[in-house]
């Protein structure tokens, strides 16, 4: 099994999702233990002094006025977790609690919080155990970073609370972590506080996102190929000396990605021959740059998201001179942005997937092809329903778009008066990756349709390739109305599992 070392220097976009999908098991480097050690003397020996500091022996929040005494501190610590485990709602994906659980000990590991290294190592321990803390949809406001549901891990460590085993089913943390010899942690000072404040959650679930829409942007360029051969496009709006004089590197990367796919195919161009047209439409002209400017969104949420993979977000820090200080790091700002950016990106995508599946269907723009694609018009509807299916997804998409991040709401008696809604924005994008991954399967169904009664023409080899691998795996071609769902659900999930971008890329070569 693939092992993933979390040193002091943060970890990658391809850790996380080793640990967080792939099962990798986690190991603290030996630079990680020291740095802990290190920061938890400093924070052990501002214990033993009689002023108070933040986190260590004061209350939290707008509590924080409060000087605890020695005798109260770990009772503090295990307070917070319990009284900040307080989400509501459905259980989120077993993927999100292991990418927010590995993201806070990423953080823990920096040597920056004050965190000593047994609990580091059970937080490890649980994570290699298979064991998934259950953590609840509502509940963090991204500020401080998302407590809640960081609090409904931490109770866990603390052998509280609930948590899947490894085999998927519900049990009481503290069974879970005796089954595997984890002993519970007992917290002391700082370490609730430390476990809880970061943007763990939402920046693990921008990774995921990131890596789902690499496939679906691919997958988007291929789609919209295919729609250019069934309408009888052009090609020639996709050279590259087109879009050298609009450098925006995302278009000219879609732009890439759709001429080789479309590399010898008989079916562009030929609208010139029989019904004059001067221009395609847009939503197949400018396929490039609609994709591309979401790629170039992608470019900048990556680049987001790789300084928050390498940052040390908590509150209090432990500075390398010895202080401990107070700060705004926690703050979801950053990643917020970006999670809302894609969601507009992701919207503006499936729209002009959307349109261009619409213009395959009617007949008056489809430049031949049958109403529908309807295998007797009239008798059968063909594929008029798919549209209406993929249409209620598209505007279900821009409703996703609203940004969660300018919708602050305060709290903590108005000490926390500006808070990010990351988590709000990393959930809806997750819905909106999953809504466009059905919008392409959607036209994807309807363009290779659309390409097989084009008789007489050869598509392109990278086309003909998708089109013989989405059949291969139980999407039906043109023929009499049949009971459509079973056709969409199979298209949905040879998109969602990479086997179309697979099957194009073993002609074309690797995609960019």
């Amino acid at each position: 099994m693939h092992t993933v070392v979390v040193g002091t220097s943060g970890v990658t976009a391809s850790d996380v999702l080793a640990v967080a999908r792939g099962g990798a098991r986690v190991e603290l480097s030996g630079e990680a233990v020291s740095a802990l050690a290190a920061a938890r003397g400093i924070v052990d020996a501002l214990a033993a002094k009689p002023e108070p500091v933040y986190g260590v022996s004061t209350g939290f929040g707008a509590l924080a006025t409060r000087h605890i005494s020695p005798e109260l501190r770990a009772q503090l610590q295990r307070n917070i977790v319990r009284s900040h485990a307080a989400g509501m709602g459905p259980r989120v994906e077993r993927e999100v609690v292991r990418a927010l659980m590995f993201l806070r000990l990423k953080t823990v590991c920096s040597g920056r919080t004050g965190v000593r290294p047994e609990v580091a190592q059970t937080m490890a321990d649980v994570l290699n155990a298979g064991i998934t803390p259950v953590v609840h949809e509502y509940g963090s406001l991204g500020c401080s970073g998302d407590l809640a549901p960081l609090s409904h891990c931490a109770l866990t460590l603390m052998g509280e609370g609930d948590a899947e085993g490894p085999d998927g089913v519900v049990r009481p943390a503290g069974e879970l972590l005796a089954e595997h010899g984890i002993a519970p942690v007992e917290l002391r000072e700082k370490e609730g506080l430390a476990l809880l404040n970061g943007t763990d959650g939402m920046l693990g679930m921008l990774v995921m996102a990131l890596a789902d829409l690499d496939m679906l942007y691919k997958s988007a360029d291929i789609t919209a190929a295919l729609s250019l051969e069934a309408l009888l496009g052009t090609d020639r709006v996709l050279a590259p000396e087109l879009h050298a004089i609009r450098p925006h590197p995302g278009q000219g990367a879609s732009a890439a990605n759709m001429l080789a796919v479309l590399e010898g195919s008989e079916l562009t161009g030929h609208h010139q021959d029989d019904a004059p047209r001067v221009q395609d439409a847009y939503s197949v002209r400018c396929a490039p740059q609609v994709a591309g400017a979401g790629r170039d969104t992608m470019a900048h949420a990556r680049l987001v998201a790789e300084r928050e993979l390498a940052s040390a977000v908590d509150n209090p820090v432990v500075l390398p001179d010895g202080r401990v200080e107070s700060n705004g790091n926690f703050h979801g700002a950053p990643v917020a942005y970006v999670l809302d950016f894609l969601a507009i990106a992701v919207a503006d995508l499936a729209s002009i997937a959307e349109r261009r599946t619409d213009r395959l269907l009617d007949k008056n723009r489809s430049h031949g092809l049958p109403p529908f694609l309807a295998d007797d018009a009239g008798v059968d509807s063909g594929l008029m329903i798919a549209q209406y299916t993929q249409a209620a997804l598209v505007s279900e998409l821009k409703r996703l778009a609203v940004p969660a991040s300018a919708d602050s709401i305060p709290s903590s008696a108005m000490q926390e008066d500006h808070v990010s809604m990351g988590w709000s924005a990393a959930r809806k994008l997750r819905t909106a990756v999953d809504n466009l991954t059905r919008v392409l399967a959607v036209e994807l169904y309807a363009a290779s349709r659309a390409v097989e009664l084009r008789e007489g023409l050869s598509p392109a080899p990278a086309t003909q390739a998708a089109i013989t691998a989405v059949r291969k795996a139980g999407v039906e071609g043109p023929g009499p109305d049949r009971f459509l769902a079973p056709d969409l659900a199979a298209a949905d999930v040879f998109v969602r599992e990479g086997r179309l971008v697979e099957a194009v890329e073993a002609v074309t070569g690797p995609l960019r």
